[in-house]
Parts: C-alpha cells; structure tokens; sequence
C-alpha cells in the first residue's frame, strides 16, 4: 500500500474517528462533572484528591504509569479498532478483487 493510498484511506474515515473521539470525551467530561460539586455560578469545584491525581497523571509519561493506568488508556485505543480494523479489512479486500 503506498502513502497516497493511506493518506487516502485515513482521510475516508476521519469523521468516523472524530465521532469515536467525541464520544470518549463526553464520556470523560461526563465522569469529570460527575465527580465536581456544581456551585450557584454554575462553574464546577473538583475535590483536592482527583486534581492531584489527575495533575500527577499529565506529568506521567505513559511508560510510567502504573499497569491500571495503562490498562485504562488501552481501553480508549481499543474504542478506535473496530474501525480500523474494518477499513483496513475492506481496502486489502479490494487490492484482491
């Protein structure tokens, strides 16, 4: 398969990627407001403890991460596989026909 081609065939799917991407960030903020306490202004207080956790997690590269933690981030890619997997599927497919 040459570049042009992926290029190609990465761009065919870019909405369907960005679909996937919306629905792990709303899942996330969704967990991230579900754990804030909602103040009179409307704006969001979030407990010590997670911002902390959280903070310490940015400033983790992802090799140093506990075995949880990369577990969690695996999670995420996995949401993403399907797809690839069947764009690929169908491309190689069609290079046989």
């Amino acid at each position: 398969m040459k570049s042009q081609d992926i290029s190609s065939l990465l761009s065919s799917v870019t909405e369907q990627l960005a679909a996937i991407e919306h629905e792990r960030w709303s899942h996330w903020q969704r967990y991230v407001h579900n754990k804030a306490v909602r103040q009179s202004d409307g704006s969001l207080l979030l407990p010590p403890d997670l911002v902390a956790r959280w903070e310490k997690q940015i400033e983790t590269s992802y090799t140093d991460l506990s075995e949880a933690e990369k577990e969690s981030d695996r999670e995420q890619v996995r949401k993403y596989l399907p797809l690839i997997v069947s764009v690929l599927t169908n491309r190689l497919d069609a290079e046989e026909d």
